[in-house]
């Protein structure tokens, strides 16, 4: 191939440009993973009580701490939410830029198919509508309760995987599956509207309380289960690389390629759906991590090549979500802010920087 796509991260338009050295960008790429440990090495020091570094460094090196409190706090409590953030963060990076190259749309994220809605409306049903799981749920929100949350949400976002593959198998324009994947949103919305306006003020503030997203509620019986999900997804992503740059100069001339669309759509999709999925079902819905990695990462690196996108959304996506869940946490103090307050403060900021830092910016709203 004597020419590349360059993807142009505020319009749908592409355009041919001399081929782009392919070479993983070592610098950068390195300064994002020594970010990511010290990130990942704050999250186990601060909270409610500050653990010093040494003490950090002696448990998690199957060392005992000096006090037993400290042992408890880092293994059974930060160190599982450390896992699930980096985990969670990783996920939404890969989906999101999957979904970005799939539309070739700038505001495509993990959860526009519809997978985050149909784990809402799992919830919903769950939390909302009456009945002994529901109850379960609400009486304190404990194992159980998660547990509960966590399959309600799973089940939803399996469910509507299965439709939008069923969707994706029919039809042959990708604009079309984007807009059957907002309607299907907007439907789940509305039913999930209608189970609030009909519920009782203590359950419509679980169900509020669990859309916050949190990286606090996963276990490690639970890691066990989304930790797989997670590694196997990126890996089937990092498989997709050469599929995903084929797609960037559009699906005709993929085609002319040789290659299968309806069978990478499929995989493109199935790949998307597993990893938002498992971060709704764990997490909740965490907003703008999703949208805003794969921009910050194309802009750092500039480069469009999914062989080295993949691996750098997926540092910088557990990077972004380790920042954002050690400053909900509010170091310090008692106080837990939303997480998604925290990432939709972090994310808004990097789209509209990037969006303004580009040149043909009246392009994007043309």
């Amino acid at each position: 191939m004597s020419n590349v796509l360059k993807y142009d991260t505020l319009t749908t338009q592409s355009t041919e440009i001399p081929r782009l050295n392919l070479g993983v960008r070592w610098l950068p790429i390195g300064g994002m993973l020594i970010a990511l440990v010290g990130a990942f090495i704050l999250m186990l020091m601060l909270g409610s009580v500050r653990i010093p570094l040494d003490e950090i460094l002696t448990i998690i090196t199957g060392g005992e701490a000096s006090k037993a409190s400290w042992q408890t706090i880092v293994l059974q409590f930060r160190l599982p939410k450390a896992t699930t953030a980096l985990l969670a963060g990783a996920a939404l990076g890969v989906s999101g830029l999957m979904m970005q190259t799939f539309f070739r749309n700038p505001l495509a994220g993990p959860f526009i198919l519809g997978i985050n809605s149909g784990a809402s409306l799992g919830v919903a049903l769950v939390v909302l509508a009456s009945g002994t799981i529901g109850g379960v749920v609400i009486a304190g929100l404990g194992f159980a309760g998660d547990l509960a949350l966590a399959f309600a949400a799973g089940i939803g976002a399996a469910i509507t995987m299965a439709i939008v593959l069923l969707i994706a198998h029919q039809v042959r324009n990708s604009m079309t599956l984007l807009i059957l994947g907002l309607m299907f949103g907007y439907l789940t919305s509305a039913l999930v509207s209608l189970l609030l306006y009909f519920a009782i003020p203590e359950r419509i503030q679980t169900y509020i309380y669990w859309t916050f997203g949190t990286f606090s509620g996963t276990t490690w019986q639970q890691l066990q289960i989304f930790a797989p999900m997670v590694l196997i997804g990126v890996l089937l992503a990092w498989g997709l690389s050469k599929t995903l740059n084929a797609m960037l100069l559009g699906e005709n001339y993929a085609r002319s390629m040789g290659m299968n669309i309806q069978l990478a759509r499929i995989a493109i999709v199935s790949v998307t759906a597993v990893l938002a999925g498992a971060v709704t079902a764990f997490c909740g819905p965490i907003g703008f991590i999703g949208i805003a990695i794969p921009h910050l990462c194309r802009s750092l690196l500039n480069t469009s090549d999914h062989r080295t996108l993949i691996p750098a959304t997926v540092i910088m996506g557990g990077l972004v979500a380790l920042i954002a869940a050690i400053i909900a946490e509010v170091p310090g103090s008692q106080i837990v802010l939303p997480l998604n307050a925290i990432t939709s403060l972090i994310g808004a900021p990097v789209v509209m920087f990037v969006i303004l830092r580009r040149r043909n910016i009246a392009k994007a709203f043309s």
